[in-house]
């Protein structure tokens, strides 16, 4: 019991190290949009990996540590909120970005092993899950950018390469349900194109006896 536990630690280590590595060459790469978020390389396959091989809890427990590891990925950006500065907000706001878009969306992809025993092959099970976790990471960065960059809104929609589109949202949507459809939009620029690659590379390692550590099935 206590070497399995002992592999699991370093196992879970490993898969987070990897996660964070895999973000840090997608940034390097150019892949990170300007205003946040990154088209990644599956980092988030590694954590979906973790809750789909150890059960839900020590997923979430996984997903939480890396929602941390996040924040210090992303120090200037967290810092600026808090500091004095162009970005800087107000502290109740800054505390809820946090919570919502690091430690709630990140938490959420240890829900990626919730299909673990519901159908017969693994690769089914490991790629719904991710699609899961990471649709609910984006419901999670929509419900916060609705609410807190909402009004950034109208001068988004009418910035240069946006504007064909912009012009039929603006014409279509105002208010809170402008906040919206801006957040499902500029999120779902990284988020939908993640949700895809991550879904893919579940779908193919998971047939893969040896990654997902159950038997294979004929």
């Amino acid at each position: 019991m206590k070497k399995q536990s002992t592999v699991r630690l370093v196992e879970s280590a490993l898969l987070i190290a990897i996660a964070a590595v895999l973000e840090l060459i997608s940034k390097a790469l150019g892949l990170e949009l300007p205003f946040g978020g990154t088209i990644t390389l599956v980092s988030m396959f590694p954590i979906v990996l973790i809750a789909y091989k150890y059960g839900t809890k020590w997923g979430l427990l996984s997903g939480f540590t890396y929602s941390l590891v996040q924040m210090l990925l992303g120090a200037k950006t967290v810092s600026a909120m808090f500091l004095p500065g162009d970005d800087q907000m107000v502290l109740w706001q800054a505390i809820c970005i946090c919570l919502l878009d690091y430690v709630l969306a990140y938490t959420l992809l240890g829900l990626g092993g919730i299909f673990k025993g519901k159908f017969k092959k693994p690769a089914a099970e490991l790629a719904l899950g991710a699609f899961v976790a990471l649709l609910l990471r984006y419901l999670v960065h929509i419900v916060s950018g609705a609410i807190f960059y909402g009004a950034y809104a109208e001068w988004f929609f009418t910035q240069e390469g946006f504007y064909s589109i912009g012009e039929k949202i603006l014409g279509t949507f105002s208010g809170s349900s402008l906040a919206i459809a801006y957040s499902i939009f500029y999120n779902g620029l990284y988020m939908v194109p993640e949700i895809i690659l991550t879904t893919v590379v579940a779908a193919i390692l998971g047939s893969v006896p040896q990654i997902t550590g159950q038997k294979k099935v004929k």
